[in-house]
């Protein structure tokens, strides 16, 4: 098992990291403790940190009839706090830079969520609302497109889980890469992935190939910056389990001859109990681990395929929620 990374990684203070919530609680969350054993952390809470105390009045999104503009509104106190929010999202969006790799943030926050927030339409109490963004969630995917963005509730679905869990590891690994700078890191990242990308999306894993084979005729530097927008791409959307189990198949090829026929029925077995959502996809790959270990097949231990991310944080805990991927 290869020694995985430390994603930075920037979260609610909420979740578990601070009682900040407006009624002064935290949010306690098993997945989250075990993420933050695992990852570097920055840790915010935008409500408290531009001053509006702990517990407080709840606020919410509201745009303002007369100006158009979105507000940060109080309606307890009548406070806008729109302005002090822009600033506070400013400051931390600089301050930040290119450091993350990933956020996991409140839901539905006026602040921290990222969609399904409320966005009323007006100040008065019988004001209608739609579903936008709040202050620093939208900021976050504005300064952070394609990162590896989700919330505490989506995340309780483990496909979804396991998905963001994926790309954010990847993303990671080829921060590190890049970092080391050279075509060899390049190529050595790529050729680990392989299976990753391929169970996320084919096509842009065949992309990505051969932008690392046109090495010898391109600058280095533009290569880069290509590769890992064609990697964001890739994770754009979770993929189907079908497209997950098809690539497991793809690594079971190469020694499925050498097993006995029960062993191979059982090993389908538990490919099927992946593709129903009974369990996650960390059972069969650790099992083509332990075929690929017996057989000593070099390729197949080579990919970070096998052990995306951490695991420990593969959870079986499902809500069903976020199925609407």
């Amino acid at each position: 098992m290869a020694v995985q990374p430390r994603p930075r990684v920037v979260f609610s203070k909420c979740l578990g990291f601070e009682a900040c919530r407006w009624n002064g609680a935290m949010i306690d969350d098993p997945f989250v403790a075990a993420l933050a054993s695992r990852v570097e952390i920055t840790a915010l809470c935008p409500e408290a940190e531009i001053g509006l105390g702990i517990p407080r009045d709840p606020v919410r999104v509201a745009l303002d009839p007369d100006t158009g503009e979105r507000e940060l509104y109080q309606p307890a106190t009548g406070g806008r706090h729109g302005s002090a929010m822009r600033a506070w999202v400013a400051a931390r969006v600089a301050e930040l830079g290119d450091g993350p790799d990933g956020f996991l943030l409140k839901n539905r926050s006026p602040s921290c969520g990222f969609r399904d927030v409320k966005v009323y339409r007006g100040f008065v109490p019988a004001a209608g609302s739609g579903i936008g963004a709040g202050f620093w969630g939208e900021a976050v995917l504005a300064r952070w497109p394609g990162h590896p963005v989700e919330d505490e509730g989506r995340l309780k679905n483990f496909t979804i889980r396991e998905h963001w869990l994926r790309f954010l590891w990847s993303l990671t690994r080829f921060r590190l890469a890049r970092e080391a700078g050279g075509i060899d890191d390049l190529v050595r990242f790529h050729t680990a992935e392989k299976l990753l990308l391929l169970s996320v999306n084919q096509e842009r894993m065949r992309v990505l190939g051969r932008v690392v084979a046109s090495h010898g005729k391109r600058p280095l530097a533009e290569l880069w910056v290509e590769y890992e927008a064609g990697l964001r791409a890739a994770f754009a959307a979770p993929p189907k389990p079908g497209a997950i189990v098809n690539t497991i198949l793809h690594a079971f090829g190469h020694y499925s001859d050498r097993l006995a026929a029960p062993e191979r029925a059982h090993f389908l077995s538990l490919l099927e109990a992946y593709r129903d959502e009974r369990v996650p996809a960390s059972v069969p790959l650790k099992l083509l681990e332990s075929h690929a270990i017996r057989f000593e097949v070099a390729y197949v231990l080579g990919q970070t395929f096998l052990d995306p991310y951490p695991e420990e944080l593969s959870m079986i805990s499902d809500s069903g929620k976020g199925r609407d991927l």
